[in-house]
């Protein structure tokens, strides 16, 4: 089991509150990511499940049972951190198998448990090695390893993969996918980077200044963003944003438009603009079109095989039905 419920939970740095009151529902075996700029207060939140910061009011209940006055260590919980902390004297079995020596589990049992995470996690062939000698995507493992043998009600994980370059990042990204499906634990995990909530997530919770700005699956903030904040922060690249008199055609202060959901072509569309940077990625192209008289910059994602250059007038257009809609107050008009 692993439901972790908050409260009204708050948190203030003497006079500043960085997290106001806040309710959130993290059912057993959900994969939630906190995701949000930097200072949105998501490592804090998690610190405060985990216990490593003390909530200043509210409750944080842990299967049904309150535990914001549990220590950390007898919340049946397991944190995976940005450093990988591990002991470079100890092996990898030495490194994985420490929380159960310091728990006095039979030697037995912390062969058996070490064993089944390290074949879990591929690292059977490096049981004997020390952490100097692994790579940093393997390092990581051992540092998660190290929290599975624990059997913990939920994984905690804060900014993992922020040490890895990029190609270890994506093959981390895969690999904690596929151990949370392998062991269907609760896992709630802190990132800035809204590609990981995105592909990682069956739950995404936006925060910005310690709120709760939205709530729910991937494709649910994709789709239908509560606010501007979210519009622009799901979905890379980033939503395209108009005001103006486009905006009133269509009863709004601002629509939004995502960069996949405008055509670009060299005669059809009621959008005109100018080529600025292209970004040729191979697969697909990212056009960045100036003086179309509707904003400084519109963002359209083509086909990697469109070859418009540097200077080109282009027409753009946008499909009608899934342009976004937000009134004066920033938020979605349905």
């Amino acid at each position: 089991m692993g439901r972790i419920v908050l409260e009204n939970v708050t948190k203030s740095f003497g006079d500043a509150q960085v997290i106001p009151p806040l309710n959130l529902t993290i059912e057993d075996g959900e994969f939630a990511v906190f995701v949000g700029p930097s200072g949105c207060g998501k490592s804090t939140l998690l610190r405060l499940i985990a216990g490593l910061e003390e909530t200043t009011s509210g409750q944080i209940l842990i299967d049904g049972e309150d535990a914001t006055q549990v220590p950390p260590s007898k919340r049946g919980l397991a944190m995976v951190f940005q450093s990988y902390a591990l002991y470079p004297h100890m092996t990898v079995r030495k490194n994985i198998a420490f929380p159960l020596r310091m728990a006095k589990m039979d030697q037995a049992e912390i062969d058996k448990k070490v064993e089944g995470a390290a074949k879990i996690l591929n690292l059977a062939d490096y049981l004997e090695q020390k952490p100097g000698q692994l790579s940093g995507g393997q390092r990581q493992r051992v540092a998660i390893g190290r929290a599975i043998v624990r059997e913990p009600a939920a994984f905690l994980f804060d900014e993992p993969l922020s040490n890895l370059d990029a190609a270890l990042r994506v093959g981390m990204r895969l690999e904690i996918s596929e151990l949370h499906n392998r062991l269907a634990t609760t896992m709630i995990y802190v990132t800035h980077d809204q590609v990981e909530a995105m592909t990682m997530a069956n739950k995404i919770v936006v925060l910005r200044a310690g709120h709760i700005e939205q709530v729910g699956s991937p494709l649910d903030l994709y789709r239908t963003p509560r606010n501007l904040f979210v519009a622009g922060f799901i979905g890379s690249p980033k939503m395209n944003f108009i005001e103006g008199a486009e905006a009133e055609k269509h009863g709004a202060k601002t629509i939004g438009i995502r960069p996949e959901h405008i055509t670009v072509s060299a005669d059809t569309g009621p959008w005109e603009g100018t080529v600025g940077v292209s970004e040729h990625l191979g697969s697909d192209t990212f056009f960045h079109i100036h003086n179309s008289g509707l904003a400084e910059t519109i963002t359209v994602r083509a086909d990697g095989e469109v070859g418009f250059k540097h200077g080109d007038r282009v027409r753009l257009a946008p499909r009608e039905d899934v342009i976004h809609r937000f009134d004066a107050e920033g938020l979605r008009i349905a």
